[in-house]
């Protein structure tokens, strides 16, 4: 279920082994990421949802940590 969520927890989503994807622009993802991230751009998540291990959690977020 969707929801927002603080850039604090986002981080600790992301030690407890969640996916953490981030929906920035290419460019922006090059200027600042979480380590570790991936880069989907929301434009291409739809189709990119299978490289997803359906298994563990999924945090997705832009630059506004939502």
């Amino acid at each position: 279920m969707p929801r927002s969520i603080s850039r604090e927890e986002v981080l600790r989503l992301h030690a407890q082994g969640a996916q953490v994807i981030e929906v920035l622009a290419p460019e922006e993802y090059r200027q600042a990421h979480i380590a570790g991230a991936i880069s989907i751009p929301l434009e291409e998540i739809r189709v990119r949802a299978r490289e997803l291990d359906p298994s563990r959690t999924v945090v997705t977020y832009c630059n506004d940590f939502q």
